[in-house]
């Protein structure tokens, strides 16, 4: 697994975690991050993930609502949610992350933990957002 698909894999699994409990996104990462035997490069990306999805989920959520208008926010499985949440918040907020590359990670993503329809809500959303993409990353202050 490449080096930062593994950092993905340990921030979505973090995100998961607390969308369902109230455990702190610190300790949570950590755990994430031994059990995915992640190194310090690896830890980074992860942290960067996890805290930036963490810190600005309304307003991805926002986003996220106003290109699936067909599937209300809370109706969208967790899992799917957070990596529509990982593939924004990279492309349009940390904007270090290509948009092709961020679309391909979070399908491959919703392949290996979503479920059987998860890739192709994932792409579809991700592909309405793409088309935006310029207008999006204006009216994010970075």
């Amino acid at each position: 697994m490449k080096s930062r698909t593994k950092a993905r894999v340990a921030a979505l699994q973090t995100l998961y975690e607390m969308d369902l409990t109230d455990h702190l996104l610190g300790s949570v990462l950590a755990e994430r991050a031994v059990d995915n035997d992640l190194d310090e490069t690896q830890y980074d990306f992860a942290q960067a993930i996890a805290q930036g999805v963490f810190e600005n989920r309304e307003r991805l959520d926002q986003l996220i609502a106003a290109h699936a208008p067909e599937w209300p926010l809370d109706q969208v499985a967790v899992i799917d949610r957070n990596i529509l949440r990982i593939a924004l918040w990279e492309v349009a907020f940390f904007r270090k992350t290509p948009l092709k590359v961020g679309i391909n990670e979070a399908v491959e993503l919703a392949k290996s933990f979503g479920t059987d329809s998860s890739p192709r809500f994932i792409n579809g959303v991700l592909g309405s957002l793409a088309e935006n993409i310029d207008a999006l990353r204006k009216s994010i202050p970075g």
